[in-house]
This record gives structure tokens, C-alpha cells and sequence, in this order.
């Protein structure tokens, strides 16, 4: 069942969502060679805690942790460990919040040290089939139009789009309907109304799109163990143009100081 928002309601989903931007910019800050993804969970854990918010992922289904970092071949759900980041790695961390009774979810795939070119690739395009996708979510519009912009930009750079992990409605629960597939057909799929918010979150893969998951039960990977990029926005559906909750601009901010 679709649960449509209210004026306030998604206010209420920004202010979690902006919460978790400014987490990730915190892990910005630190991600560099030598430092444990672990580290970057506690990080996050405790900021989170005290800007009032409560971690959206630890104890969902299970899933021990606040954070999930996701390395190089790893596509989602990467389980925090004490092994350290080296140079060349990249890390996708994908981080929820909980707060004044609605979630906010945005991941981030960030360079760890010297990236190779055909990697740093992968991110931009990864990010810009987020913003096209992004473009989408307009009163009218229709799911097939969100994945098509994503899956054909990926494509035609060479890129596979994975199919089993789609993003999904938000709010007050983290996995609402509808489920939006990062592949599809301009026109197909249900209408987008407007109030449905939407986390909006391209996986893609350096090679095939095929994935499998790691004996772990969580970790999920690519099956040609070729890197895999990740990011998501919160987004609101709405006439004329999309409101997107979440934000990259703090990460942009200590990104770009270095």
C-alpha cells in the first residue's frame, strides 16, 4: 500500500534525511587510507545520537550496525569491520536515521586515497543516473520513466544496472511501496502522485549487472568481483519539479577543501 505524505510529513522525512546528509559529511572528513569501517560506524553512531536521532539500519532485520559500507566489489549491505581502507579503494556507505517519527536514507560512494580513472568513471556516472533518475519524480511521471533514466545513462557508458536491489518508498517505515527498479520503460509502471516520497538509489556495476550474496547473508557483490557504485536521495514527488530531501552539498563542501 502507498502512503501518501502530508505538507508536514515531509518536512518531518527532510529533517531526518539532512540529518543523515550531515552524518556522511562527517565520515567525509575521516575517509582515507588506514582508518576501518568500523571506526566510520561508531562516527556515525554517535553523531547521530547526539543531533537526537536514533539509527535507522542497527537492529533492522537483524542487521547489527548503523552503518552500511560497501567495498569496491561489495554492491550494499557491507558489514562494518576492523579490516582497514587502502589506497585505491572505494567505500560506499549508506547510512539511515530515525527521528520525529519518520527515516530518513542516503548513501554516498566515496574515494578512498588515489582512485583509478575507469573507478572515478563509475562514481560520476553512478551520481549522474541518480540525478537523472532524480529528474523523474514528478507529479505524472511514472515509475518505468525513473528507472529508464537511470538504466539507459548506465548503459550507454558501458555499465550494468543491478535488478535484484531497487529503492523504494520512505517514511514512516525505512522500506515502504513503491519498490523503484534502477531499470524500466519510459511510460510503464504506476502513476507518481503527489506526497509519495521516494528514495531514489542507482547500484551500479563496473561489469555485469549480475550480483550475489556473501556467505555472511548481507553482504551483497558483484559476480565478476568488479567494483560497484552506489548513491541515494530522499525524494518527494511533487508538480513541476522534484524536492529532494537529502543532500550532497556537506560532502561536497569537505570533499572539495581537500
Amino acid at each position: 500500500m502507498v502512503y501518501y505524505k502530508t505538507r508536514e510529513e515531509i518536512e518531518l522525512v527532510r529533517k531526518s534525511s539532512l540529518l543523515v546528509s550531515k552524518t556522511l559529511a562527517e565520515l567525509a572528513k575521516v575517509i582515507e587510507p588506514g582508518i576501518t569501517t568500523i571506526k566510520l560506524d561508531h562516527i556515525a553512531e554517535e553523531f547521530i545520537r547526539d543531533n537526537h536521532g536514533v539509527p535507522g539500519f542497527k537492529g533492522y532485520n537483524g542487521f547489527p550496525n548503523t552503518l552500511c559500507t560497501s567495498v569496491n566489489k561489495a554492491v550494499v549491505h557491507g558489514i562494518p569491520n576492523d579490516k582497514s581502507l587502502v589506497n585505491g579503494d572505494i567505500v560506499s556507505v549508506d547510512c539511515g536515521v530515525f527521528m520525529n517519527g519518520f527515516y530518513g536514507d542516503s548513501a554516498y560512494t566515496f574515494e578512498v586515497g588515489d582512485v583509478d580513472s575507469e573507478v572515478k568513471k563509475l562514481l560520476k556516472v553512478t551520481r549522474e543516473c541518480l540525478e537523472f533518475a532524480v529528474e523523474q519524480c514528478v507529479v505524472g511521471g511514472r515509475l518505468g520513466d525513473i528507472g529508464y533514466a537511470c538504466q539507459s545513462h548506465a548503459e550507454l557508458n558501458g555499465f550494468g544496472v543491478v535488478r535484484e536491489l531497487v529503492g523504494h518508498g520512505l517514511g514512516k517505515n525505512l522500506h515502504e511501496d513503491p519498490h523503484v527498479p534502477n531499470y524500466g520503460r519510459r511510460g510503464r509502471g504506476s502513476k507518481l502522485k503527489e506526497g509519495l516520497v521516494l528514495a531514489i538509489e542507482p547500484m551500479v556495476n563496473m561489469g555485469v549487472k549480475e550480483v550475489v550474496t556473501e556467505k555472511d547473508g548481507w553482504t551483497v557483490v558483484t559476480a565478476d568481483g568488479k567494483p560497484s557504485a552506489h548513491f541515494e536521495h530522499d525524494v518527494a514527488v511533487c508538480k513541476g519539479r522534484p524536492e529532494v530531501l537529502s543532500t550532497f552539498r556537506y560532502i561536497d563542501e569537505v570533499l572539495n577543501k581537500n
